[in-house]
């Protein structure tokens, strides 16, 4: 096989930001929330979706691009910051315009309205100054500045109030700046009651409610300025696994720490005075490209409640009912006698994940069942799935349970489920040191005559019964012999740190899969340089690894054709001309979370299709514990063909292609508004709905 310098060129390619590329992803997102033809609370979901990623992106993102920037003014690194912020503030701006002018009306047209003071009659002002008595000022405590009341800790992503104030205190003392809390126990969102409302569904803000009752809570003196405030912090989580002797533990203590480390972004109202902005980002220790000045709530993400408790179903996307997967319908049978039959594949959304938890119950249930042992990622805080794991243990079965206490912000979630499993008696274990454990794997050993027999079930996302019905993952059920030793093996690998013997069928991460992705990669290049017509497909959620970049590139200036279906993040500029011509990238933002990883290699007949919990990024490849399969069955192989790639190729309404200067351009048009998306042909595939339903003509 010939090395990478027999393609020079691709080490010319200068990759994409990643940073940018990731806020480009929420410009997409913030797309669903701008059209016309999404009904109006799931565009206002889709804003409060962006103000979630955002929050994300500062919270682990932004504190090394501060930090650089501060230690080499005027350098490439601190040019790289500006432009990253100058796309935040862009995006921040857009967003707001669109909950403004957009989102706001449409909801009013429907009787939604979000009032604030100045709108309201005097019955309403009457109610929210009884609600402000009532409800909100007993638990307000304002601080003001002095040398013995210093200015007080503010959580991370906590409301907050600056106020200015004319006059003296109780002690004849000019200490002009206060800081009002705002506790998170305090509903964000309130409902007006009907009989104040005028037939609509009304609501006002907490923050309007305390700005509207400020002057208050300083009786004795004036209130001249004041702006809600909040402040982003630095969450991501450093634990030196080889010096702390438990792990838990030392989680533990990170997680009282995280609310309170380096601010790394500060949100105000758009009308904060210069004074009060400039010292709210001295005390933060920011410079002036982190102050994101918003017209609207500082966080948007708590405008859900309004999704959550309003009265307006046909505001929302029509309900989608999963149907129980084709692999498991037919004869009444139990999950196990038909995975005996052959591997099964689940498609979810589109399929129930309920056969995920009928095939745990099943084993919890069945006195033939020995072992159960799970991989546990992100489950919630509530899940039938890790009570009917408690229920196995009480029914006397040896349950091994591999929880990832580092899942980014659902540590304390984990730290929890493990300690409620062990104090059962289950056998918990934290995986290896200084990896995390993403794979998605359950394994029942099952009794059946004079011998064993392993059932396996691998996914490409997580044990979460709540985001099974929101993102699109692929569930695979097997108990081939070779395959489900692989996972034993796993198993063993992960609770004893014994090394893992050569696997027949998995490549684990950190291993083999980085090197074997990019064999295959190569391997399609070096037979397209042969005359063999190669083509490589990737659906991804990320694509940021450079090797693997590097290799997609090459691979493509041999001959090969290359379609990267990639959701979020893609370092990978397509369409160079003489450099990545061969190579198209396009990204499928939907009702629900693409979140399956599928990866397709041919050449001439030659074809293989992977499925895998990891995404084409570095810590995927050499930080974590990741799975990659092989779909071996020729017509499953031929059903995620055609329904995790095929469809997604050919979408013309919820599609997003790469242009060659690395900017996302939709292909949605006049002339195909019309057009199927992916998600929605799948979803009519798995259920079909008549053309005739209004909730149809609706979507249209």
């Amino acid at each position: 096989m010939k090395n990478r310098t027999d393609h020079p060129e691709a080490g010319k390619v200068a990759l994409l930001d990643r940073d940018i590329s990731i806020l480009a992803f929420n410009e997409r997102v913030l797309e669903w929330a701008h059209r016309a033809d999404v009904p109006a609370l799931e565009r206002l979901r889709y804003l409060c979706i962006v103000s979630s990623n955002l929050d994300e992106f500062f919270e682990i993102r932004a504190a090394p691009h501060l930090q650089a920037s501060s230690n080499a003014p005027g350098s490439g690194t601190a040019a790289r910051f500006q432009h990253i912020a100058s796309a935040a503030h862009a995006l921040v701006e857009r967003q707001y315009a669109i909950y403004n002018d957009e989102v706001l009306p449409a909801l009013a047209q429907h009787g939604i309205r979000i009032v604030p003071h100045g709108e309201r009659d005097r019955a309403q002002r009457r109610w929210v100054q009884h609600y402000f008595n009532r409800a909100v000022r007993p638990l307000l405590v304002p601080v003001s500045l002095d040398p013995s009341h210093p200015f007080p800790l503010v959580a991370n992503k906590s409301l907050n109030f600056v106020v200015r104030l004319n006059g003296v205190d109780a002690f004849g003392r000019e200490n002009e700046i206060a800081i009002v809390k705002v506790p998170r126990s305090l509903q964000r969102m309130i409902r007006l009651p009907d009989k104040i409302s005028g037939g609509e569904q009304l609501w006002v803000s907490l923050s309007s409610v305390i700005r509207a009752h400020l002057h208050e809570l300083f009786t004795s003196r004036q209130v001249t300025q004041f702006s809600q405030f909040r402040v982003t912090r630095h969450s991501d989580l450093a634990v030196d696994e080889e010096e702390v002797k438990n792990l838990r533990t030392a989680l533990r203590l990170g997680l009282q720490q995280r609310h309170f480390r380096e601010a790394v972004r500060l949100e105000v109202s758009s009308g904060c005075s210069a004074y009060l902005s400039d010292f709210l980002l001295a005390e933060f220790k920011l410079p002036r490209e982190a102050l994101y000045r918003v017209h609207g709530p500082v966080n948007m993400v708590r405008l859900s409640e309004i999704i959550t408790h309003a009265r307006s179903p046909k505001l929302l996307f029509p309900p989608y009912q999963a149907v129980w997967p084709r692999a498991f319908q037919g004869a009444e049978q139990s999950v196990f006698a038909r995975i005996r039959q052959g591997d099964a594949l689940v498609h979810q959304p589109f399929e129930s994940f309920d056969v995920v938890l009928a095939f745990l119950r099943e084993a919890v249930e069945d006195p033939s069942v020995l072992a159960i042992k799970q991989t546990i990622y992100r489950t919630g805080a509530r899940s039938a799935l890790m009570d009917l794991l408690e229920e196995a243990v009480r029914r006397g079965k040896d349950v091994t349970v591999v929880v990832e206490l580092k899942a980014r912000f659902d540590e304390e979630v984990n730290i929890n489920w493990a300690e409620r499993l062990e104090a059962i008696g289950a056998q918990v274990v934290y995986g290896v040191v200084g990896l995390k454990t993403h794979a998605k794997m359950l394994l029942v050993t099952r009794r059946e005559g004079s011998r064993l027999r392993r059932y396996a079930h691998l996914s490409t996302g997580n044990y979460n019964p709540v985001t099974a019905r929101l993102y699109t993952d692929l569930s695979y059920f097997s108990c081939d012999a070779a395959l489900t030793m692989d996972v034993d093996n796993v198993f063993l690998h992960l609770a004893s740190q014994i090394r893992l013997p050569r696997m027949r069928h998995l490549l684990v991460a950190p291993l083999v899969l980085h090197k074997r992705l990019q064999a295959s990669v190569n391997a399609v290049g070096e037979a397209a340089r042969a005359g063999i017509p190669g083509r490589i497909i990737v659906k991804t959620n990320a694509l940021t690894d450079e090797p693997l970049i590097r290799a997609l590139i090459r691979a493509g200036q041999s001959g090969v054709r290359i379609d990267l279906i990639v959701r979020g993040a893609c370092m990978l500029p397509a369409g160079l001309p003489g450099l990545t011509n061969n190579i198209r990238v396009r990204s499928i933002i939907g009702r629900f979370l693409e979140h399956s990883r599928v990866f397709y290699f041919r050449s001439g007949t030659k074809e293989e299709v992977l499925l895998s919990s990891a995404d084409w990024m570095n810590r995927n490849m050499l930080r974590r514990i990741e799975l990659a399969w092989p779909v071996t069955d020729p017509a499953i192989r031929q059903r995620v063909i055609d329904e995790c790639l095929v469809p997604y190729l050919l979408d013309e309404r919820d599609a997003w292609t790469m242009d060659s200067a690395g900017i996302y351009q939709c292909v949605l048009t006049p002339r195909n508004g019309e057009a199927r998306g992916a998600q929605e042909s799948l979803m009519a595939l798995h259920n079909p709905v008549p053309a005739t339903d209004p909730a149809r003509r609706a979507r249209r």
